[in-house]
Parts: C-alpha cells; structure tokens; sequence
C-alpha cells in the first residue's frame, strides 16, 4: 500500500488485510474489508497531491461513524447473504473513489455545512424553481440570469431536470435517459458544474432532481434489459407475462390513467413481457429489491453531488419499494432506502441535504423528514389548504394544519411553497376535514371545480389534469396569477391573493420556494395544448416561457407585474429583518373568527428580548377584524411589521379583505 508523508494515514490501515467477509451479519468485517478499498484510493490521492492528509483522515473518521450504521440498514433490508455482502465490501472503495473527485471548494462547503448543518432554516433563505429552457433558453442563458437571481434575493435554485431525456413527452424531464449527461439543447455538465461554482460564489445553493423511482425506458440499463441482459433486467420489474402484473395490480392505484391503466406496460410492442410503469410507460421502475441498484444508483446520487448539488429532490420517494398485496407506496423499506442513501452522502458528500416529494397522505409526509433522511420537505398540505382557504374564504382547515401538522424533528424544515412544476392535489386528510363537518370526496369535487372555472363566481382559470372517470378524482394545474383571479376584472385582488398566499409560505417557518415567474404575476400559456410534445399534459399550462414584460414591468406599480413584483420584494426585506423568523418554532393561535389564518413565531426581538411574530391574514373578501379580548394575553402596544406602524390591541386589529400583518407582539 502507499505511505504518505506523515505515515499518519497509512497507520491506520497498518494491519494485515482482512479476508474477504461472506456474511453481512458481521458488520466489523465488512467495516474493515470495505475501508481496505477505500483506504487504498485515498493513500494514492494524498501521494499525489490531490487531496490533504487531513482531509483524507475526516473521509475516514465519517466512514468509521456511518458505515456501520449503513451496514446495519442494508441487512435490515436486504438480508445478510454472500451477494449483499460483495456489494458492500465494493461500495466502500466507491465512496472513496467518488470523494476523491470532489472539487476542492465543494470540500470546503462539506467543512462549512459541518458546523452549520440548519443553514436552510436562516430567515434569509430564499428558493426559486425553474425549467431552464423555459426561464432562460439554456444554461448559458441562466448564467445571464445570476444578476436578476440576486437582484430577487434568491439563495437556493432548484433547476427542473435538465439531464437527457427521450423525445417528444418526457413527463417534463422526469424520464431520465441519463444522470450524467445534460440534454444537448440545454448544454452539458460539465456548463452546469461551472455556474454551480457561480452561484455558490454569490451564495446560491443549486437544487437539482434526484429521479430514483424510475428512469427512461432509453437510459443504456433499460436498453441492455429489453435486449436480454439478465443483469439488468434484474434492475427493473420485468415479468414474461400478466401474471404477476395481474397479482400487484389488485392492491396498487392508477397514477396517471390517461397514459395507461393499472401499474404495468408491455416492455416493448409485440414484446409478451410486462414491465413496472408507476407513472408513464416510458418510466421504467427501478427495482430497489436488487442491492446492485442500490449501489448503482448511490454512484449516479453521489456524481450529481459533485457537480454542485447542495440539494438533491428526491423524486416519488413514497413509490420506491414494492411488495406484493400491498399499495407499494410508503412502506418502511421506502424509508430505509433513503436513510441509506443519507449514510452515504455523509461519507461522501456531507454538504449535500435531501429534500423529499412526497405527495401523500399528511401522516406520510411526515415520516420521510429526518436528519437521518429527508432533511428538508415540500410542504404540501399547507399549499393545498392556502388555495383551499382562498376558495372558500374559510381559514379553518389550514389553521388547523398548521396548528397540528407542522411540527418537525429539529434539523429539518419544510419547504413552503404556493405552487410547483406539478399540478395540485388536495392532499388532506379526510379526517381532519370530517372532523370539521366537512366531506373530503365532495370538497374536493368542489375545490377541483372552483379552480377550472366550472363553479359560478369563481375568480380562478385553472385547468383540470388526469380526470380519472372512475373515481371522479382530479388535480388542477395553472400559475398562481392565473388561479388566484389577476386576470379577471378585479385584478387588485387577484394581487392581493397572490401576495397573501406568499406571505403565508414566507412566514410559516422553513424555507419559502417561489415558482419563478409568480413574482412577476406570469399567467398561463394560452397555447400549452397547441405543443406535439405535451398539449396532452395540462400541466404545461403554468409551465410558461420567462415573463418578458413582466420583467420590464417589475418597478411600475401600475401594472400588475410591478404591485406584486414589489409587493413580494417589500415582504422579503420585512421578513430578512425580523429575526423571530429564524428557525421554524410555530405556535397556532385561535383568532375567533373562521375567516382568518392565524399563527405565532415565537422568538428573539432584534434586540434580543423573547417576543413573538403574530401572523394573520384575512382570506374573505370583506373587512374582518381580531377583537381586543382574543389579544389580550399580549401587551397592549405592538408593532405592524409590514406598515412598520404601531397598533393598540386594546381597539382590536382590522384586516382589510385578502390581506396580511405581521404584528410583534410580547406576552403580558
């Protein structure tokens, strides 16, 4: 083996080389024989100046601290025999071999995150979400777009998947055709590393998707699958025949009935086999089952990571691990999988943080958001319930919410969000919704119609996507300009929803993703349907090309661009200075009156004394008011962070329709 300099690193690697272990029930075996390899790569790139001796050792102190914790969640899901085993013991060298490709500044992101591992719960956090191809043509184009990034305040760019992917529909990028290769239109990755180190400069984490339930039906292990290789076709649920398809279809739900009923697609045309296709047939499901793909696919994870991504999405966790007679969604091996990978980013790429889309049940949500797993979250329930409360100018359901189900393990948040690249379901539970006298089935009928238009008076143009006839379920896509009415003939209001629901997300604790776009009040694209690609899939509807007016139009407060443009800028100065809003403490409070959100940030004033942030909003589109005796546990004096202005709460607190305030309050 090769000594390095000060011997310090070979010393621990001085004893004779383990034999090769065949039981993964003997973790310190595997332990040392998986190091082996690892500390072999690690002695050749210190002897060759590469890395530091002292960075080596801190890859090593992390293996010694989260390899055997992998190992005991690998045996936990895969068992303990001879072929696991080999994988394991390979993988060790792996995650040296992909640490010692790292970038050097990424090494020193890995040093800075260590000691500050809530960086994503900083007031100062700020998200934005785009396609690059629809917001700035091409990554040479985003590049042009850094200064308007910072010029918004953006910290956190969560870029769409720009990787390769099939042509004509590709489920808006999410059929991956390669991890490593980004689509030829858009640029290449070795463009995307270069403006991830650009926007790290400027303090602009990149976000990038982690597509890990499925890939597409052309990336080069599908291609070796359908032409027969019995190693691949072991990466994916390839059956000869509808048996077995027939057997899991009893007990799964149809995702997207409009591409193809139940779970399963014919491998090719004229082909008997069946494969598994949770969401379109040209998504082949990986099969999790086979520890090869989990070792496969920890390298694809740990490669993107050295590109620059400080996040990675976790695409369709819920669906990664199936088991016959059951859903196939959210089952523990699902968890366990992540937390697996979440060792290995630990090892390898500790800056990098997990953020989970999991559009399930609110009790589901939840299990997946851990340190040990899914360190951030999209926060689903609360954007459905804020366009929920909207409809019905009825707060008492998302009060309810946040009251209840937004408490997370510390060293988590929630990503808030008004809108996303997908469509929106409504996500709660109807049980909490029974609970309030409310059924969930007709609600939702209810909430699918206001927002398409079909309900009278309704303010929203939205669109239905996936109508499933069978069940009557839908889902509704459009902008949050397009559905919250600035396109009707009272667009002050329709501004004044879209600033309310944003001030929501901002205010709740967590980090806040704008859709990029939103802030300039972009509608929907009139001509989404006339595209041969995707005028099937009516999420491209709120899918739009960047705002070119819009953008010119963001000072001019005439214009409904410039009042939310400036609307959401002025929110984002207020909540950069109100330090309460460090961390993601929430407390609900009970306003007495159905009409209006409400909630407290308890926290430090800026000069330090307790205080808390009392946040209301009023979602009717009349007056109400928060009378004297709901306020009177607080001191009498308080102060209107958004009008910077001082309240007397003996007289009770006015909130004009469709707005918010954020009063500093002390306990009496």
């Amino acid at each position: 083996m090769h000594s390095t300099p000060s011997g310090r690193l070979s010393s621990t690697s001085a004893q004779s080389e383990p034999e090769q272990p065949t039981d993964l029930n003997n973790t310190i075996a595997v332990v040392e024989a998986a190091k082996v390899g690892a500390l072999e790569h690690l002695e050749a790139l210190v002897d060759a100046g590469t890395v530091e001796e002292a960075e080596a050792l801190s890859f090593i102190q992390r293996f010694d601290i989260h390899y055997p914790a992998l190992i005991d969640l690998v045996r936990r899901t895969y068992g303990s025999g001879e072929h696991v085993t080999s994988v394991m013991v390979a993988l060790g060298k792996s995650l040296a071999t992909s640490w010692g490709t790292r970038a050097a500044d990424l090494r020193e992101l890995d040093e800075r995150r260590s000691s500050d591992p809530d960086w994503f719960l900083s007031r100062h956090q700020l998200g934005g979400v785009c396609y690059v191809d629809r917001w700035a043509g091409d990554l040479a184009g985003l590049r042009d777009r850094i200064p308007y990034m910072e010029e918004l305040g953006l910290t956190y760019l969560h870029l769409m998947p720009a990787f390769a992917v099939p042509e004509g529909n590709n489920d808006g990028g999410y059929a991956v055709s390669s991890y490593r290769e980004i689509d030829p239109r858009l640029g290449t990755m070795q463009e995307l590393a270069g403006i991830s180190r650009d926007l790290r400069e400027r303090g602009i984490s990149l976000v990038v998707d982690f597509v890990l339930n499925h890939t597409a039906n052309d990336h080069e292990w599908a291609k070796a699958a359908r032409a027969g290789d019995p190693k691949f076709q072991q990466y994916y649920w390839i059956y000869p025949d509808r048996t077995m398809p027939d057997a899991f279809e009893q007990t799964t739900r149809e995702i997207f009935p409009d591409d193809h009923a139940g779970s399963f697609t014919p491998v090719a045309p004229g082909d008997p086999r069946w494969v598994w296709t949770t969401f379109h047939d040209f998504q082949w499901d990986l099969n999790w089952t086979n520890p090869e793909v989990l070792a496969a696919m920890a390298g694809e994870m740990l490669f993107l990571a050295n590109q620059g991504a400080e996040v990675l999405r976790f695409d369709a966790v819920a669906f990664l691990w199936k088991e016959l007679g059951t859903s196939c969604e959210s089952l523990p091996q699902a968890h366990w999988i992540v937390q697996m990978l979440n060792r290995v980013c630990r090892i390898a790429a500790p800056a990098t943080i997990f953020k989970s889309e999991a559009i399930v049940h609110p009790d589901e949500v939840v299990q997946y958001i851990h340190p040990d797993e899914c360190q951030i979250s999209y926060n689903p329930l609360q954007m459905a319930l804020t366009w929920e409360t909207l409809a019905t100018r009825n707060g008492v359901l998302l009060n309810d919410a946040i009251s209840e189900r937004h408490g997370l393990p510390a060293g988590t948040a929630w990503v808030n969000y008004v809108r996303s690249h997908d469509d929106i379901g409504w996500t709660f539970s109807d049980e909490d919704a029974s609970r309030r006298g409310i059924d969930g089935y007709h609600h939702r009928r209810f909430l699918n119609d206001f927002y398409t238009g079909r309900f009278p008076d309704s303010f929203a143009d939205g669109v239905a996507f996936q109508y499933n006839p069978k069940t009557g379920d839908a889902r509704v896509c459009g902008t949050t300009a397009s559905l919250a009415g600035t396109t009707t003939d009272h667009p002050d209001d329709g501004v004044n929803r879209v600033l309310l629901a944003h001030a929501i997300a901002m205010s709740t604790g967590g980090l806040p993703l704008l859709y990029l776009g939103d802030e300039l009040a972009q509608t929907n694209d009139p001509d989404w349907h006339l595209d041969p690609a995707n005028g099937n899939d009516s999420r491209w509807a709120h899918r739009p090309r960047f705002p070119e007016r819009g953008f010119r139009d963001r000072e001019d407060t005439s214009t409904v661009a410039g009042r939310v443009f400036q609307g959401l800028k002025h929110m984002l100065a207020v909540r950069h200075q109100t330090t309460e809003f460090d961390g993601a403490d929430l407390i609900g409070f009970e306003p007495n009156n159905q009409h209006l959100v409400a909630y407290q940030r308890p926290g430090l004033d800026p000069e330090g004394w307790p205080s808390t942030v009392l946040c209301l909003a009023n979602v009717d589109d009349h007056p109400h008011r928060v009378e004297a005796s709901t306020l009177s546990g607080f001191e009498r004096d308080a102060t209107s962070l958004l009008d910077d202005r001082i309240v007397d709460l003996a007289l009770g607190v006015v909130l004009q329709p469709h707005s918010t305030v954020w009063l500093r309050v002390y306990s009496k």
